[in-house]
């Protein structure tokens, strides 16, 4: 063992790390991401969980009850309900993560003592409002003086099994790490190999290439779906409540907004071990950010409205809101609006970028 060679090898390393920019900045960057994003953007206290009220008592001391459950900034009170039926609307349509009723013998009930006087709905297709609700429902409540003081009635997942809320997340977060990951590898590959240096001698547009070169990714990605789906009915016992044809149409959507970024990836990595590197800085904010993890309405503003630009924050509504809450794309048009611009933006830079990196 010779020192000097083995400080000659050493010295080579680091001097290819300095020239490799994207690498050395990824071993900077990454810690940095997750230092941030764990520190600022994750909080486990679930604060302003969009709720809406139906007071069918209509006194003030109903009124003193709605204001005091509102500062406790669990719930961000939203909507003002007149009819039962606008619970079930605003539930499906994901605008609401839980309702508050008071019936109409609300101060009757206070006097009894002989039955919890509020009723919280809670939707139980996102764990960390099952488990907000949970809390809330042992909130102190003004003239009543004895736990629990709300009945916690749980829509969509009433058994609070976890596989029925990870499940449709999961479809997701697996198509967000393989799409991209594939795409961006397999292009680079075939930089790699000179194969785009011979297309240019073609009449292929970039258009044509780019789209061209995802489309049988977007195959291999419906398959994924299916093949999740399947397992996760036959051994979770997952149901998928809504249309499948209108999960499969998600899918497809989100499957390409993936491919779009990972052919943008792919223009900006040298090579393959780049490329990978890449994928991951772009699954990992995805992940944290999206909802499924940590609960979104804990996150400052600022993380919230990052969040938004992110397919996967979308996606995991879009499945989630068809899977659980049978809700239907025009009811959740938002999110596939979203998800297509994304999509636009995304794919028209990826094509200019690989126009740029043909000439």
């Amino acid at each position: 063992m010779s020192l000097q060679r083995l400080g000659a090898i050493v010295v080579k390393e680091l001097r290819q790390l300095r020239r490799d920019r994207l690498t050395f900045a990824m071993i900077v960057g990454i810690p940095v991401m997750q230092l941030v994003l764990f520190g600022f953007a994750i909080n486990m206290d679930v604060r302003g969980l969009n709720a809406a009220v139906l007071d069918q008592a209509q006194t003030a001391h109903s009124r003193e009850v709605i204001a005091e459950l509102g500062s406790s900034q669990v719930l961000n009170i939203r909507y003002q309900l007149s009819e039962p039926q606008q619970i079930n609307s605003l539930l499906r349509e994901g605008r609401i993560s839980a309702a508050l009723v008071i019936p109409a013998d609300f101060e009757t009930r206070l006097q009894r003592k002989n039955a919890a006087p509020l009723q919280l709905i809670v939707d139980g297709s996102d764990q960390v409002v099952q488990s907000a609700a949970r809390q809330l429902a042992n909130y102190p409540l003004p003239g009543w003086n004895q736990p629990p003081g709300m009945t916690l009635v749980n829509y969509y997942n009433p058994e609070r099994l976890a596989p029925v809320n990870t499940v449709p997340g999961l479809i997701g977060v697996i198509l967000a790490m393989t799409m991209v990951l594939f795409t961006a590898i397999a292009l680079v590959r075939e930089h790699e190999r000179g194969n785009m240096e011979m297309l240019i001698t073609t009449p292929v547009s970039p258009w044509e290439l780019t789209i061209g070169k995802v489309l049988p990714f977007a195959g291999i990605g419906l398959v994924q779906v299916t093949v999740i789906l399947i397992v996760g009915r036959l051994i979770f016992e997952v149901p998928v409540r809504g249309s499948l044809l209108d999960l499969y149409a998600a899918s497809l959507l989100f499957i390409v907004a993936s491919l779009a970024l990972g052919i943008f990836v792919s223009t900006l990595a040298k090579s393959q071990f780049q490329a990978m590197q890449l994928a991951f800085f772009t699954f990992l904010p995805q992940i944290l950010l999206s909802g499924f993890m940590f609960p979104f309405a804990g996150m400052p503003k600022a993380a919230q409205w990052f969040a938004e630009i992110l397919p996967l924050t979308h996606f995991v509504r879009l499945a989630r809101g068809i899977m659980l809450r049978a809700a239907n794309l025009h009811e959740l048009w938002l999110e596939m609006a979203a998800l297509g611009l994304f999509t636009l933006i995304m794919m028209s830079i990826a094509v200019a970028r690989v126009r740029k990196r043909l000439d």
